[in-house]
């Protein structure tokens, strides 16, 4: 969540940078305020009345000595015990709703980004060049049927649209794209970590995925009195909880994770015609990475995470871009995103196969994951993640990109000593 110190000290900077999200927070920040200030005029008012009641409360045992009726005494008491357990029941209002409107706020976009939504995503670079055919090429759907790597049909049989499943060597070629994201995050010295597909809704809170997207997860029926849980909808919201109310120290940081999970996603389920097979699903493979880190080093481990992301796209001999994202355009939660988009020739466009977020201190604050500088002060943590990589888009881009005229897929050599063939053909 936003500092509630900087909404109080700087309500106007606040308002307008949300507004480049689209976001008319101006009402919001009002209530936070006005709400503040009433917290701490009822916490105020709690102190004093403790006071009274100590006051008073010493006056029994002098009362008694002397042989005074201490009956008066004893009503003041129950007056002022009465009156304090309706402040404290109006505090724990006022603090319940301040907590509301803060939870609801997005995250700030940094002060470079343009605001608006996809029109105002600026192209930084690219890389390599599309693919040319000297044939009439097939796409993805076609080519994964054809060759028996991926049986739609089944999927949908099994679970509905949105769903497929991965057949003999298109498993063999999924599990081989994996392995080698895999060992790409070793070899760069993050820490692999298996995390439960099921979580706790502590975990969406501090992801900021809850409680105004908590409708968009898949959510577990439980009895009364368990746990309620929803599917991971991405590793990260794991991954940024795994120090969830943990004070650090700066030779902890940063800490670099990376994760394997299946994804599960209520949103997808597009039916356009240039979105068919797995462009979208309801359930795909994804390696995500996250770090965190101190504040002064946010930038510079944002920089990394795009590397790492663009370094695996390259691997596999992508023709991509790198795109900034304006404001409105960013998630939520997140501070700054790059996105990483692939060209499927069938597509006729770019999509998108990884996004790098900066959240700064947002999930941190409402995790309260700290840092204990070696001056004593203790301070929020920035947190970070970015798609490393997700598989759901890749995998037709590598089959379409990689064609060959007889029907047969050439498979990019990093992932050639996964799958033991250097030519997928019927």
């Amino acid at each position: 969540m936003i500092d509630l110190k900087l909404i109080k000290e700087n309500p106007e900077e606040v308002i307008a940078r949300l507004a480049k999200k689209g976001k008319d927070a101006k009402e919001d920040v009002e209530a936070i305020i006005r709400l503040d200030a009433e917290r701490r005029a009822l916490i105020a008012e709690t102190e004093t009345i403790k006071s009274e009641q100590n006051k008073t409360n010493k006056l029994i045992p002098q009362y008694k000595k002397e042989g005074k009726d201490t009956a008066p005494i004893f009503a003041e008491m129950k007056a002022l015990g009465a009156k304090s357990k309706a402040i404290d029941e109006k505090l724990r209002e006022v603090e319940t709703q301040l907590q509301g409107f803060m939870l609801g706020l997005p995250n700030m976009p940094d002060p470079d980004l343009l605001g608006g939504g996809k029109e105002n995503n600026v192209p930084l670079r690219y890389f390599g060049e599309p693919r040319k055919f000297d044939f009439e090429p097939k796409n993805h759907v076609d080519l994964c049927t054809d060759l028996g790597l991926i049986d739609y049909k089944r999927g949908v049989k099994l679970s509905g649209n949105g769903f497929w499943i991965y057949s003999g060597i298109g498993a063999r070629l999924e599990w081989a794209i994996l392995n080698y994201f895999i060992d790409f995050h070793i070899g760069n010295g993050y820490q692999f970590m298996l995390v439960p597909h099921m979580l706790g809704y502590e975990c969406g809170l501090t992801a900021g995925q809850f409680p105004k997207f908590q409708d968009e997860v898949y959510w577990l029926e439980t009895a009364e009195d368990e746990r309620r849980r929803f599917m991971l909808p991405t590793a990260e919201t794991a991954l940024v909880s795994l120090h969830r109310d943990e004070i650090l120290t700066e030779a902890d940081l940063p800490k670099k994770y990376f994760s394997y999970t299946p994804c599960f996603r209520r949103e997808a389920g597009s039916y356009r015609a240039d979105e068919r097979g797995m462009v979208r699903g309801h359930q795909f493979n994804k390696v995500e990475m996250v770090q965190y880190t101190l504040p002064e080093k946010s930038d510079e481990a944002f920089e990394e995470l795009v590397g790492n992301a663009e370094n695996l796209v390259k691997g596999l001999g992508f023709h991509f871009r790198t795109v900034k994202l304006a404001a409105g355009d960013c998630a939520s939660t997140m501070a700054r995103t790059y996105d990483i988009e692939i060209n499927i020739p069938s597509m006729n466009g770019y999509k998108e196969v990884s996004s790098v977020s900066n959240g700064r201190d947002y999930q941190a604050r409402r995790g309260m994951v700290r840092v204990k500088r070696e001056n004593g002060k203790t301070e929020f943590v920035h947190t970070l993640n970015g798609s490393g990589l997700a598989t759901s888009r890749i995998f037709p881009a590598l089959v379409e990109q990689n064609q060959n005229a007889d029907g047969s897929v050439t498979v990019p050599e990093v992932l050639r000593k996964y799958l033991g063939v250097d030519v997928i053909k019927k």
